[in-house]
């Protein structure tokens, strides 16, 4: 593990010191006239009610984040119906696997775009790694069920994790929290307004938490696995010249010091690592250790040298080294919202986010040197939107704009492949992609009579993309490896145009319902990861998704209670899937393909309900039913020189049934509040890898949080439990191409406690 940053440590003690005066919020808030509060989301662009818009989708105000402890994206999975969210392990920082209804991406190559936007204050971010944004300072979440072609456009077939962090209020004030917990871990963090002049806002933000044990006892070595230091700096900065214009700055800069994330190999009888090596799991349904958090991995590497192998027969030829990784990012977002006039406002934003990530890894979860690798990469992005809002109050509104993008990517991966024979081969594969995008789109809303509207809209995108691939072992060319052609890298372009129409009846005062259509893309592109120069230089197509919905809106008992359903019906044509296939030209054995090899169909209903039945307590609850299934999936494998047909498998991380009971109840104590929470989500059996490999398939799970907590006055204490029942489910499966199968498992049983105070004027 890296040493502590002195200066990260220093604001972030000087932040927890400072004191002050105002109460914290009640464990959940009401509006003015009693019942649940009013839930403003920006899921089309501008703040509208949660209740009046034709989406599905969910929100968790500021207050419900904070009291579930979360301390990243993925802790949040359970606030919308068929949502997963896990970490893959494959990298460090949190490389994202986000599905919705049944749509996502779980790779950890930049190459392959997210099929899930996640969008933080307005700026999509492009790449999985890094996607599991950290819950500090977030003041409203929302999760748009299915595609969203038109606002978002790009790369959100699946839909769009929207969040917004808090703004700067102009007043002094903030907050501070300090937290222990087990695997000895402490945290804390701390927000802080203030006015500069008149009309200049700043707000400051620094956090650390450090896990100083991990999850993971590793039976090789004898420590401990998974340790990890992440540290947080923020600027945020909101100048209003005058009353029509805003203009925001904001800086984040993360940084996370970490164990590589710890592999479990899973390996079975069909499996070479099994057969060859004995490296055997006792059960379908355990690892080679017996354990799914004992781990068995040895960081050893070969030294550096020219050549593609190495005599390891001299134990000095072999050199030890630690699972030390590093993770860090840096980002700028500037916003302009500007009211031209009374009914036209004009909203500017620029995104720049930049990634860069060391990590060396043993995939092969064993003792001995069979699979891994170096893998250091960078990440670039910058995007610029340009968007027009009618806020008007005449019968048709819209909203239009442009939208701008680009992203580059380099991958510098060295394989150590120890399994082959007698010799370590040390296999370069270098990847580069560059990715240029625009887009034009336009939505409006005609209301015929007060009851009655249609929503129109529409989003021309395109994409190109530049990509190259270098090194390799590629044993059909007599030179070995492979390079760039003549003619430079390729190069390919994808254009779509997604629509979408619906309509909108008012039935009541308090309930709605809605129909949509709406179209999804995601762009075609390059694999980097090839074994060879004619699958670096091969494109994959893009790929669309289809939806049809219907949906009910609905309060009831004066706002006591809300309940929504949506039914919708999704087609998915082209889809792109990675396939892990053996290879015996390859050096590594294996070779991920990504091929438009399948058309699917998902359907099903969604149930959300909140409730306040008394001033004491708050329920919050869902329950979905999903039905993904592929109408045809074949392949054509060159090496078997035979069509595969994978129609019959299951979609990965789509459960047939999630839900979701999250209850608050609230009591007085000495003049003073007390509140305990529990909440239980229920997460379907489902797959976690394409080929639906046995021993990496996933039961049924019952995830439980639970707190309790004392307000008094300013200040917060805290005592939280999360995955109490102590699941032990599969975050990731991948089986490597009959060689070996490797997976990792969801955070066991975690308590902690917290002290939060809140001061200002």
């Amino acid at each position: 593990m890296r040493q502590t940053t002195p200066r990260l440590n220093r604001l972030a003690l000087a932040i927890a010191i400072a004191a002050g005066g105002t109460a914290i919020p009640s464990a959940f808030a009401q509006d003015s006239a009693g019942g649940l509060e009013e839930i403003l989301v920006t899921a089309r662009k501008k703040e509208e009610n949660i209740q009046d818009v034709a989406v599905a989708v969910s929100a968790l105000s500021q207050t419900e984040i904070d009291r579930t402890f979360a301390r990243d994206l993925k802790d949040l999975a359970s606030m919308a119906p068929n949502l997963v969210i896990d970490d893959t392990s494959q990298g460090p920082g949190g490389v994202a696997a986000i599905y919705i209804r049944g749509v996502g991406v779980a790779d950890v190559e930049k190459s392959f775009d997210p099929a899930v936007g996640v969008v933080i204050d307005q700026v999509f971010i492009g790449a999985n790694t890094g996607a599991i944004l950290k819950s500090l300072d977030i003041g409203r979440i929302e999760v748009l069920r299915g595609p969203q072609g038109t606002q978002f456009g790009r790369n959100t077939i699946g839909g769009v994790i929207n969040v917004e962090r808090t703004k700067p209020t102009g007043e002094f004030g903030g907050k501070v929290r300090a937290g222990y917990g087990d695997y000895d871990t402490y945290n804390v963090e701390g927000l802080v307004n203030f006015p500069v002049t008149d009309t200049l806002a700043a707000k400051l933000t620094a956090s650390k938490r450090e896990q100083q044990e991990g999850f993971y006892d590793n039976v090789t070595t004898g420590d401990d696995d998974g340790q990890e230091d992440y540290e947080q700096f923020g600027v945020n900065l909101l100048w209003s010249p005058n009353d029509d214009m805003e203009i925001e700055y904001t800086y984040n800069y993360e940084n996370t010091d970490q164990d590589t994330p710890p592999l479990l190999n899973n390996g079975q009888q069909r499996h070479l690592f099994c057969s060859a090596f004995n490296y055997c799991a006792p059960s379908q349904d355990s690892t080679i250790t017996g354990d799914r958090y004992k781990v068995a991995r040895k960081a050893i590497r070969p030294p550096k040298f020219s050549g593609l192998t190495t005599n390891i027969t001299a134990l000095d030829q072999i050199e030890d080294t630690n699972f030390d990784a590093n993770f860090n990012t840096d980002t700028h977002i500037v916003e302009m919202r500007w009211d031209m006039t009374e009914d036209y406002r004009l909203d500017a934003i620029y995104g720049h986010w930049n990634s860069s990530e060391v990590v060396f890894t043993d995939w092969d979860g064993t003792p001995q040197l069979l699979y891994h690798t170096d893998r250091p990469g960078n990440w670039d992005q910058d995007s610029v939107e340009l968007r027009i809002t009618d806020t008007g109050d005449d019968a048709f509104s819209w909203t239009a704009g442009v939208f701008f993008w680009q992203s580059s990517f380099d991958i510098k991966l060295r394989s150590y492949i120890g399994f082959a024979g007698p010799f370590v081969l040390d296999i370069p594969q270098f990847g580069f992609q560059d990715t240029d995008s625009r887009a034009v789109f336009f939505e409006g809303d005609y209301a015929v009579t007060d009851r009655l509207s249609f929503t129109i809209g529409g989003r021309y995108s395109e994409d190109e993309k530049t990509s190259a691939a270098r090194g390799g072992v590629d044993t059909s060319n007599p030179v070995g490896g492979f390079a760039p052609g003549l003619n430079g890298d390729p190069s390919d372009q994808w254009e779509e145009f997604t629509p979408k129409v619906g309509v909108t009846y008012q039935l009541t005062d308090d309930s709605m319902v809605y129909a949509t259509w709406t179209n999804g893309y995601r762009a075609g592109g390059f694999n980097t990861r090839v074994a060879s120069y004619s699958e670096a230089i091969t494109p994959y197509d893009q790929e669309t998704v289809e939806n049809y919905e219907i949906g009910y809106k609905s309060a009831w008992m004066d706002n006591r209670v809300r309940f929504n359903t949506a039914v919708f019906m999704m087609k998915y044509d082209d889809k792109q899937e990675e396939l892990h296939l053996p290879d015996n030209l390859s050096g590594t054995g294996q070779k991920t393909v990504v091929a438009n090899a399948s058309t699917a169909e998902m359907k099903g209903i969604e149930f959300e309900i909140q409730a306040e039945p008394t001033d004491s307590l708050y329920l919050r609850a869902n329950l979905a039913y999903l039905d993904a299934a592929y109408d045809e999936f074949t392949f054509y494998d060159a090496l078997l020189m035979e069509t595969v047909d994978f129609s019959n498998l299951d979609f990965r991380r789509a459960p047939e049934w999630t839900a979701n009971v999250d209850a608050t109840y609230e009591w007085d104590v000495g003049g003073n509040t007390m509140w305990a929470r529990l909440a239980v989500h229920y997460l379907g059996e489902h797959e976690t890898n394409f080929d639906n490999s046995p021993e990496l398939h996933n039961d049924s799970q019952n995830l439980v949080d639970a707190s309790i907590n004392y307000d008094y006055g300013k200040t917060r204490f805290s005592l939280f439990g999360r995955n109490l029942t102590d699941e032990d489910g599969y975050m990731i499966g991948y089986d490597v191409a009959s060689i070996w199968s490797y997976s990792a498992a969801r955070p066991p049983r975690t308590w902690g406690i917290e002290v939060t105070h809140e001061f200002g004027e």
